[in-house]
């Protein structure tokens, strides 16, 4: 286990993520941490740093109570993937242009919420759901990629290996 003064390695960062949503499921009643791998990996495959896919990993940690802002501020993780953590944590409250200013205000924020509005947005995810839910979640997410100046969500191919991913 790594002393206070040894920050986390990414694979440590990953079972942290995996065991702290451990049994949780998504909105297709896939785990969650599929969700989690899949958004660490796009922001790798977009060229992310360390920090940022330590940040990718811990995205919904803190806003889902899976970790506490406590556990955050006092984990032995550098600064930058705190900031991360909590510029994609939603707040009780706010309102989604508060919301994405303070991704666009943080470095390294943007590829984190990129990479988690491509996964959540992906048609194969999608698909499964409701209509009802469908469309407002596509539109949902649609404005917040608006907001960050992402433009329109790409139309992502389905993983043919995968096409239950969560």
């Amino acid at each position: 286990m790594p002393t206070p003064h040894t920050p986390l390695t990414l694979t440590e960062v990953e079972a942290i993520a995996r065991s702290a949503h451990a049994g949780r499921q998504d909105k297709a009643g896939r785990p969650y941490a599929e969700h989690l791998a899949a958004v660490a990996d796009g922001v790798r495959a977009r060229g992310g740093s360390d920090d940022q896919i330590a940040a990718a990993w811990l995205h919904d940690a803190v806003e889902d109570d899976a970790l506490s802002a406590e556990w955050l501020a006092a984990a032995a993780l550098p600064q930058p993937v705190k900031d991360m953590v909590l510029a994609v944590t939603k707040r009780d409250g706010e309102d989604v242009a508060a919301y994405t200013r303070r991704i666009l205000d943080t470095p390294g924020a943007l590829l984190i919420k990129e990479s988690d509005l491509a996964h959540n947005a992906d048609p194969t995810r999608l698909a499964v759901l409701d209509a009802a839910t469908r469309t407002r979640l596509t539109a949902k997410y649609a404005q917040v990629r608006a907001l960050l100046g992402l433009g329109e969500s790409p139309v992502e191919q389905p993983d043919p290996a995968n096409t239950t991913k969560g």
